[in-house]
């Protein structure tokens, strides 16, 4: 059975998510707190997270921000707040999916169930080889890591450092939106010197040599309004 985590300060809302996704099989908890919540994160194994943004104490893109690097469950935002940019904070941090109060209860449960499954397919993709030793194999895509190698179709292309260290970083994280902020972040650090459009002009650079059509990826996605994905 599914454990499911649900940290919403509105207990008729969370007792409304309750109740369906029992009644569809799940097993949940509630914490109406953010920082309980976090604590029930971190002692406890769950399959998915249901999170409100709008919490007292830590809000949900702070748990987010703790959560990214500790915790690989799909997570599902809830909030009454309609502005894009919460949404697209909340993908940039690794949020998988956006839900809107009011919302049908039938569809959160749909929701759930499309993220939970949508996760175990790509848990088997890895354990089907995925990542094989020190190399990222999808799709005719092959990434050496060590060798600092990349082969599409078994054809070698060449990528300057930063575009293999990025192209990497996607790979090793699927699925995952990344905003340009964070990837230049993470991939420049301390020589970051410039500015994140730095990311758009190097994922340009990566799709013209490894997608067979760099106006229609196959590998690096773009997530409009919130980043950029490694699709697996």
């Amino acid at each position: 059975m599914h454990k499911i985590l649900i940290i919403e300060d509105d207990a008729s809302i969370a007792e409304l998510q309750q109740d369906y996704l029992e009644v569809a099989g799940f097993q949940v908890s509630v914490c109406s707190e953010g920082r309980t919540g976090l604590q029930a994160l971190a002692e406890n194994e769950f399959d998915l997270l249901i999170l409100d943004i709008m919490l007292p104490g830590l809000d949900g893109l702070e748990i987010l921000r703790r959560l990214k690097d500790d915790k690989d469950i799909p997570v599902l935002l809830v909030s009454a707040k309609k502005e894009e940019i919460d949404k697209i904070k909340g993908l940039s941090l690794g949020a998988d999916d956006y839900i809107t109060k009011p919302f049908s209860p039938g569809e959160l449960v749909a929701r759930v169930k499309a993220h939970l499954e949508n996760y175990a397919r790509l848990k088997t993709k890895f354990a089907a080889g995925y990542i094989k030793g020190n190399s990222v194999v999808i799709r005719g895509l092959k990434i050496e890591k060590d060798a600092r190698r990349v082969f599409v179709y078994g054809q070698e292309v060449n990528l300057a450092q930063k575009e293999f260290e990025l192209l990497l970083y996607l790979a090793q994280n699927p699925n995952r939106v990344f905003g340009r902020e964070d990837l230049f972040e993470r991939v420049w650090g301390l020589e970051a010197l410039g500015d994140a459009s730095t990311v758009t002009v190097h994922i340009a650079r990566v799709r013209e040599k490894i997608e067979s059509d760099p106006s229609n990826p196959q590998y690096v996605e773009t997530v409009w309004g919130a980043g950029y994905r490694f699709r697996v």
